[in-house]
């Protein structure tokens, strides 16, 4: 009877702490969704340059950071300017094939690095089979002039390795090589249709088609009207501020995650990024809450980055000209593509600080958290690599599993699962405590 006494007295005592841990992780992957929702919103415009989107992400950070009471590290800014080049599509994005007028984003894309071309022209179809041979090659385009080229990139057949290597070649070629007279090249294939940004601006347009219902041999006139407009001094931010330690030492964890992504392809399509990278950010803001409440063992800095997108310079621009002294880094986690989980997460950086990487195993087995937590080796890949290459301990981590969505307009908040958020973030809360 007194040990059942104890017993219920144990039980009693440990429901109001079970309750209040179940709020807090209620509040907590709520304010997570609120964070994706609000920068995969059309108002941040993809939270690219055309529009300044990556400029209001930065000053959505910036919010959150002061209502936490996070000490901004640029002589009182939260913000860190830079200067990057982008190739952008301020204006109308219109294209038909043979009358057939095409889906922006759904039946094809303009290669990020398009020039502005207007007008109707004649398109000549080819095989891919046809890019083999240089010579052959060499005729069509002689015949083409200043129109443009369509390859039927559809395998038909195996290729050897040398055909594959000569085809890309050649298919470089043709979208990159000044010295062609070529127009335009439209690639007609059947593969998912991904866009990315970029720094420069080639020498004629290249269009992605991936459209099921044309036959791409009949496809012999384009009408197009697409806008671009290098920027080559375009002024953008990073996002940089700091929780101070219990401890008194002046050691320093970084958490970082990228905040701009791809923007916008003409005034109406917009690149969402809900997964890529605003659960990243996401997860970051998760930590400035949890830290604002409970202070954590060492000064904690928290990076957004801008550019990450269109060659991780955000992270670059801080490392060439770091707010923080790099050499009083005890570790750095970055966070890029935080949003699944199903299948666990992967640990960039796991085969180069292999202690640090059991520490994580262990933690999440003895906590039954994710289902996986595998290990990739070294990869310059997001916005760790800048601080590895100068000898900063790092991981980048990113989820595995769940939707497919990636760098196209389906990457939106409300069909992004945060599948693993919880036990992700807690796995990684675990970690930080252990440092």
């Amino acid at each position: 009877m007194i040990n059942l006494k104890r017993h219920l007295k144990k039980f009693l005592l440990a429901i109001p702490l079970w309750c209040c841990g179940q709020t807090l992780l209620a509040q907590d992957i709520e304010y997570a969704r609120s964070v994706v929702k609000t920068l995969a919103s059309p108002a941040y415009k993809g939270r690219g340059y055309f529009g300044d989107g990556a400029r209001k992400a930065s000053e959505f950070i910036a919010g959150e950071f002061k209502k936490a009471g996070v000490i901004p590290l640029n002589q009182g800014s939260y913000f860190q300017n830079f200067n990057l080049s982008v190739n952008t599509f301020p204006g109308k994005v219109e294209v038909s094939l043979a009358g057939n007028k095409l889906v922006t984003a759904k039946d094809y894309l303009v290669d990020a690095s398009s020039p502005a071309c207007s007008g109707s022209f004649r398109v000549y179809p080819i095989l891919r089979a046809d890019l083999e041979n240089a010579s052959r090659l060499l005729e069509v385009l002689n015949e083409v002039g200043d129109q443009f080229l369509l390859v039927d990139n559809r395998s038909v057949s195996e290729e050897t390795a040398e055909q594959t290597s000569a085809i890309s070649q050649h298919l470089e070629a043709l979208k990159s090589d000044p010295s062609l007279k070529l127009k335009g090249l439209i690639i007609y294939s059947r593969n998912k249709l991904t866009w990315t940004t970029l720094t420069e601006q080639g020498p004629r347009m290249v269009l992605q088609v991936n459209k099921a219902d044309l036959n791409p041999a009949k496809l012999t006139r384009i009408d197009i009207d697409v806008e671009a407009m290098l920027i080559p001094e375009y002024q953008t931010r990073n996002v940089a501020g700091m929780i101070k330690g219990s401890s008194g030492l002046d050691s320093t964890v970084v958490i970082t995650a990228h905040f701009d992504h791809l923007g916008m392809l003409g005034k109406d399509v917009y690149f969402p990024g809900a997964n890529d990278n605003a659960s990243g950010v996401s997860m970051m803001l998760s930590f400035v809450k949890q830290f604002s409440k409970k202070q954590p063992k060492y000064n904690t800095v928290f990076l957004g980055f801008s550019g990450e997108e269109i060659g991780i310079l955000g992270s670059k621009a801080f490392v060439e000209d770091p707010l923080i002294d790099l050499k009083k880094i005890k570790f750095l986690v970055n966070f890029d593509l935080a949003g699944t989980g199903e299948e666990g997460i992967k640990v960039v950086n796991a085969t180069i600080h292999k202690d640090k990487f059991q520490q994580l195993v262990a933690l999440n087995t003895a906590n039954k958290l994710l289902k996986k937590v595998e290990r990739r080796g070294e990869a310059c890949n997001s916005d760790h690599c800048w601080f590895h290459e100068q000898g900063v301990p790092s991981f980048f981590i990113y989820t595995q599993g769940g939707i497919s969505a990636y760098h196209d307009i389906y990457d939106r908040a409300e069909t992004l699962p945060l599948t693993a958020f919880v036990p992700f973030f807690n796995l990684m809360n675990r970690f930080f405590e252990q440092l």
